[in-house]
């Protein structure tokens, strides 16, 4: 009999498990992935929405080639799982139901992380002040305002880490710069870049980015937590203030609530090593991407190589022979933007070695083009590769 599969979670992460999964073990498995749209916008690109050289279309993947490979889709919301009777809950699905019981054999959590700004003063009241590069609609916002502004200060947050994409909060702050530069009022505005860690993230490429600020005129205040937001200022630990006209602050980052709620971890859920992505608690129960607890940055490739981990784990369990072949490993691309304000964004690539111990670590501090073009052509590939087209 078929082992049942369910993926709760529609990104590179869950879909790299569905695809590989079923590529190798065939009618062995029934596999369902759980998602909450109806659509996936891919997210390393995303923050050169700003400077329109991405665009949506070209992000953007529905899920409708997957049922050609033999997956199921359903788009609803998991809200809870019951780990004793190997049950996921989940509501307002494409099926019209109000509530749909799905039981598992293995569980898979790709769900990617919860942006949280309840531990943040005043946030419930002025959230609407605050746009990112993370969310599809929230870049559209902030798009909106650094192009329609015509002075002021601009406020860019970076919480504690681990949290989604660690370049991006830098990568923001040089975008608008660029922006600001290209329409010809950058002097009418101060940008500061407030960061909660030690150095901009990753550190490998810090020292980068603070020589790149100087040339921008970007501000770095480090080791600031922001605890409180007015409509006015943003107010750190510290007791520092610091008025702002555009907000673009990155909340804490956390697993979903009904996660933490079946106890399977807190914010991260708890995976027994980086080769075995069972949960602590079950053997049935996986975690990957950014929801899992990993030595590793919350990215893309991280997020595509724990699932084939996860895909070897089960392969195991179902006493297949059969592997994926995998190893972690990163080079990846920080946009930097264009100091001179042209639209033509550029890129340093760093990366890690994580086959070494301590990881080895990797950049090219010169900012190029062609890091940009790179970063684009591997956005791209993961799409087709995983959505087929």
């Amino acid at each position: 009999m078929a082992r049942e599969v369910v993926i709760i979670g529609g990104g590179i992460s869950g879909l790299t498990v569905a695809r590989n999964l079923k590529s190798q073990a065939g009618d062995l498995v029934n596999i369902t992935v759980v998602t909450k749209d109806y659509h996936y916008i891919g997210g390393p690109t995303r923050p050169l929405l700003l400077t329109n050289e991405e665009s949506y279309d070209r992000i953007i993947r529905g899920y409708d080639e997957l049922g050609k490979e033999g997956i199921n889709v359903v788009v609803g919301h998991a809200y809870s799982i019951d780990t004793a009777n190997r049950r996921v809950y989940i509501n307002e699905t494409v099926m019209g139901n109000k509530t749909l019981i799905i039981n598992y054999d293995y569980l898979v959590l790709a769900t990617g992380v919860v942006y949280d700004g309840s531990s943040i003063n005043g946030y419930d009241k002025y959230w609407f002040r605050n746009a990112n590069v993370y969310d599809p609609g929230r870049v559209n916002v902030l798009k909106s305002r650094i192009w329609s502004a015509e002075g002021g200060n601009i406020i860019v947050y970076a919480p504690k880490a681990p949290y989604r994409c660690a370049p991006a909060p830098t990568e923001t702050a040089l975008l608008i710069h660029t922006v600001l530069r290209h329409r010809g009022i950058r002097d009418r505005f101060r940008i500061i870049h407030i960061d909660a860690n030690e150095s901009t993230q990753p550190p490998v490429i810090a020292d980068v980015v603070k020589e790149l600020y100087a040339k921008a005129g970007i501000e770095l205040v480090t080791k600031q937590e922001i605890i409180e937001v007015t409509d006015r200022e943003v107010i750190t630990r510290s007791g520092e203030k610091y008025p702002y006209d555009i907000l673009a602050m990155l909340e804490p980052n956390r697993a979903p609530s009904f996660i933490i709620n079946a106890g399977l971890g807190n914010p991260w859920v708890e995976v027994r090593a980086p080769n075995n992505l069972r949960t602590a608690k079950f053997d049935d129960v996986f975690a990957v991407g950014d929801i899992a607890k990993l030595p590793y940055p919350k990215n893309q490739e991280i997020a595509f190589e724990s699932a084939l981990y996860a895909v070897n784990n089960i392969l195991e369990d179902l006493g297949l022979d059969k592997r994926v072949s995998v190893q972690y490993g990163f080079l990846g691309w920080a946009y930097v933007g264009n100091v001179m304000g042209e639209l033509s964004t550029l890129s340093v690539q760093f990366g890690f070695d994580y086959t070494q111990q301590p990881p080895k670590p990797m950049k090219d501090p010169e900012p190029r083009r062609d890091y940009t073009l790179q970063k684009d052509r591997w956005m791209q590939t993961y799409l087709t590769r995983l959505f087929g087209y």
